[in-house]
């Protein structure tokens, strides 16, 4: 499965379908914007462990550990792998400017189960 993800505040290009997979709607960013197609923040990490990692590089690591074993939890993450096979073009966009978000570790989650 090959995922790719970007900042929803960069260009992405035409004909993507951008899946938000952050919890909280993104600053600056209309709900009726082409941005997003669908958001799915059910994948996003529990409020508690957001406001624990809070994009502190020293706990990347530990974000990471802790995140997957939300998502092995999860049952959301059956609907979002249907989505993206609905879309073959699929994006996940986040907010966050830390290069170890959200969404890197959900893909690296969903390309290795």
């Amino acid at each position: 499965m090959d995922i790719d993800i970007a900042r929803v505040y960069d260009p992405v290009p035409g004909g993507t379908y951008r899946i938000l997979v952050d919890r909280i709607w993104p600053r600056g960013i209309k709900k009726t914007s082409t941005k997003v197609d669908a958001w799915v923040k059910d994948v996003a990490p529990s409020p508690e462990l957001r406001k624990w990692y809070n994009h502190d590089p020293a706990r990347s690591e530990e974000f990471a550990r802790r995140y997957r074993a939300e998502l092995e939890a999860n049952p959301r993450v059956g609907e979002l792998r249907d989505l993206i096979a609905e879309h073959p073009n699929a994006v996940l966009v986040y907010a966050a400017k830390s290069p170890v978000s959200n969404a890197s570790v959900l893909r690296d989650y969903l390309k290795s189960t």
